[in-house]
């Protein structure tokens, strides 16, 4: 069974909170985290101090725009595919 990750055709976006001291750190920390996740190439879409940290959004692209996107010329089965051949 294929992964549901091979099936992304952009990005991954994650949001928390994370404790820390100021904005700058809860940068590092989250695009430390997607790092941590397995993802290479992590952007900061919003990020905002309040109370004990920031709010955090970030995106793990997986396909850039003008990328060689990995399913180009690759046969993928419907969900709803019938079966044939009984």
């Amino acid at each position: 069974m294929a992964k549901a990750l091979d099936r992304v055709l952009d990005a991954v976006d994650v949001e928390t909170f994370l404790l820390c001291e100021t904005r700058d750190e809860g940068v590092e920390l989250g695009l430390r985290l997607m790092k941590e996740l397995g993802f290479d190439d992590p952007d900061v879409v919003f990020c905002e101090q309040g109370g004990p940290g920031v709010r955090i959004r970030l995106r793990a692209y997986l396909s850039r725009p003008g990328s060689n996107y990995p399913w180009i010329g690759q046969h993928q089965h419907d969900v709803g595919e019938a079966k044939t051949g009984d």
